[in-house]
């Protein structure tokens, strides 16, 4: 006779891993629209001042959001003392996130939207190895077989770019190079995530990247502010839709996933950004496009039945 108790805890279980793979879900879908966003914004911004304008109003987003949740409740964040080290740790995030920003804004100049995010997420790959190496994590055959198909799915795409002149492979150079710095970012947002809010983690390297893109911006680059509404449009939803909630979506999806499980998932958001710049700027997708993202999909399905996706308790 099975037991009552442990019916309903299987079932509490599965509500709560479905929840969450929903909101992690969600948290994809929106950031698939970044690209289309910051492209839309490079049409008057440069790539840092497209940053810095993200950064900013994330930042104010985020301090208001904070300050509501303290009033609210404040025994929400009970245990967040942030020590010297912690901010090091912040800033070391900062950094990270604000090179994959920068790399992967600069690489949409110099390649298709479908392409550099392609090769911007391939991060599973090293977010995995990072993992297995610093923070004891294992994953099984399915895991490791689903990571490489969806790997292969991801470095199909590539293979036209021989036919591409050569600015196209140095944009694929940097969005290959974001892809390192995103893997790196998300196993220190893991390390934070064991200690701090989501609201916390994004709050101060947004907050420090506001700092460095300011400075950056001003002496690279001729403008700092939009001045059209479509521009201000694109970089407000970049702040709030992306940064906020997309981002917000996935780091609070770590207390449940490991790094390595949310960076495959990621595998995702090119296949719908690629779908959408095929709907707005008409980019052509062709057949070995279709291949990589029945790849990438089958890939992240062997993935997610593995025991490699969910952290042990």
């Amino acid at each position: 006779m099975i037991n009552q108790a442990n019916v309903s805890l299987l079932g509490t279980k599965y509500n709560s891993f479905s929840t969450a793979f929903i909101s992690l879900l969600l948290g994809i879908f929106i950031l698939s629209f970044a690209a289309i966003f910051t492209r839309i914004s490079e049409n008057e911004l440069g790539p840092v001042a497209t940053t810095f304008n993200r950064c900013y109003i994330a930042a104010i987003v985020l301090f208001m959001w904070d300050g509501i949740q303290t009033k609210v409740d404040n025994s929400s964040k009970p245990n967040e003392v942030i020590k010297l080290k912690d901010w090091g740790i912040f800033l070391l995030s900062s950094f990270l996130g604000t090179s994959t920003l920068l790399l992967w804004a600069l690489s949409l100049t110099q390649t298709n939207v479908a392409n550099s995010n392609l090769l911007h997420n391939l991060t599973p790959i090293f977010a995995t190895l990072c993992g297995w190496l610093f923070l004891g994590q294992k994953f099984d055959y399915k895991f490791l077989l689903g990571m490489m198909l969806a790997i292969i799915g991801v470095a199909t795409i590539s293979f036209e770019d021989l036919k591409e002149p050569v600015d196209s492979l140095l944009g694929d150079f940097l969005a290959l190079l974001s892809a390192i710095f995103y893997a790196l970012n998300y196993l220190v947002r893991e390390h934070l995530r064991s200690k701090f809010s989501t609201t916390t983690i994004l709050l101060w390297p947004c907050f420090f990247s506001v700092c460095s893109t300011f400075f950056v911006t001003l002496t690279t680059e001729n403008r700092l502010f939009p001045t059209s509404w479509q521009t201000w449009s694109a970089v407000i939803c970049l702040a709030i839709f992306c940064q906020v909630i997309g981002q917000g979506l996935l780091i609070h999806n770590l207390k449940r996933f490991s790094s390595g499980f949310v960076t495959l998932f990621m595998l995702v958001e090119p296949l719908l950004t690629a779908l959408l710049a095929w709907a707005i700027f008409a980019e052509q997708l062709t057949p070995l496009n279709w291949l990589a993202f029945f790849l990438v999909l089958t890939g992240i399905y062997l993935a997610k039945i593995s025991k490699g996706s969910e952290k042990i308790a």
